[in-house]
């Protein structure tokens, strides 16, 4: 009997649909060649679903994803609907019920793509950001007070924080304060440093760069320090390092084939891999991973759903198809994985078949089928 996966398919907004079409089809394509079934379950979770129920994302809906192997994701975002509705409501809430506290954003220039930095080659730009994905700035914690308010109690409280700590003077009835606060735990940092170690020694990397603003946020970053060095411990073989976000910025331009793995927390994670999606060629061909090693991962292209081009059929669905690839591997099926990979860099090293933002005229579908034509011509 043939290996079979539930994938659970959430198309969301804008090109999400096109684009999550071709990966299935890619995918299909080499799951018959490597002799396992995919099983597609549908769900329709998006701005139309949630314009017409209200409906986000339940619990009932929640629990049915949990009987599935992983989720393949299309994208989230539409001008109908006030910006973060979406996101939290639906993006967000999977990541934390499925607690899928690692992003996983491999940063590769592939043959045949350009970047924007000057004698740059593919073999130096070829790293991994191991992104924290639950904890940080963003579990939510924080709010906004006015002084004139309800709560004005609170402002005062403030207030006199302030007054103590920076010799300021705040007039609590023409004032407005609002705060955020950032949540960093030994667990969460342990599981997801372990993470990057394990990432790093499976691809036969020798270093492990840790990111942080600890000479400024000393208390939570100066614990995510020395954590890191606690993990580091276990895995002698590894070299590692610290940059400061900031810093790491500057050289991810200047020096990116110094670079293997990258472990983060949550916020600088976010900034970075933008930073990192740009240098491989841009967001079209920038996959992600959102993953729990024990339980549901999703998968996803990290772009928006770019409502001005849906149904033309001209998006790059090459950063869909990459993220279909992470899902094989993740579930097991390795060789599938590599024969996407290895088939979408073949069609871009042509060059033959490209759409706009890379410089061709090709259709989204286009694109698809050239990886499919590819993978069997390969088998």
């Amino acid at each position: 009997m043939k290996q079979g996966y539930k994938i659970a398919v959430i198309r969301g907004d804008g090109i999400g649909a096109e684009i999550l079409s071709e990966g299935e089809k890619v995918l299909e394509a080499v799951s018959e060649l490597e002799d396992f079934e995919l099983e597609w379950i549908e769900y329709p979770h998006g701005a139309e679903h949630y314009l017409m129920t209200r409906e986000l994302m339940g619990e009932d809906t929640l629990k049915e994803l949990e009987r599935c192997d992983a989720i393949y994701f299309g994208s989230i975002g539409d001008p109908r609907v006030e910006p973060g509705v979406l996101e939290q409501g639906i993006l967000l809430t999977l990541r934390f019920y499925f607690d899928q506290y690692v992003n996983l954003r491999p940063v590769k220039l592939l043959e045949g793509v350009r970047t924007p930095l000057a004698g740059k080659r593919p073999e130096d730009i070829d790293f991994s950001v191991v992104r924290e994905n639950t904890e940080d700035f963003y579990v939510g914690i924080g709010g906004r007070v006015k002084g004139n308010g309800k709560k004005r109690d609170e402002l005062e409280i403030e207030r006199k924080l302030y007054n103590i700590k920076f010799g300021l003077d705040i007039e609590t009835d023409a004032d407005e304060l609002a705060y955020q606060i950032g949540v960093v735990t030994r667990a969460g940092c342990e599981r997801v440093m372990k993470f990057a170690f394990e990432l790093a020694r499976s691809k036969g990397k020798k270093k492990v760069t840790s990111v942080d603003k600890a000479n400024v946020l000393t208390h939570s970053y100066g614990l995510w320090r020395e954590i890191f060095n606690e993990v580091a411990r276990a895995y002698p073989e590894m070299d590692t390092e610290f940059n400061f976000v900031d810093a790491i910025c500057m050289w991810l331009v200047k020096n990116p084939e110094w670079y293997q793995v990258v472990v983060t927390p949550n916020m600088f994670g976010d900034i970075i891999t933008d930073l990192g999606a740009m240098i491989q060629g841009g967001l079209g061909l920038a996959p992600g991973a959102n993953i729990n090693p024990d339980g549901v991962s999703m998968f996803e292209p990290i772009h928006g759903s770019a409502p001005k081009y849906k149904g033309k059929g001209i998006s790059n669905p090459v950063a869909t198809i990459w993220a279909g690839a992470m899902l094989l591997e993740t579930v097991g099926e390795k060789s599938a994985s590599e024969k996407v990979l290895d088939a979408i860099e073949a069609v871009l090293k042509e060059g033959k078949v490209r759409t706009y933002d890379l410089g061709g005229n090709s259709k989204t579908s286009e694109v698809g089928d050239a990886i499919v034509s590819e993978i069997r011509r390969q088998d």
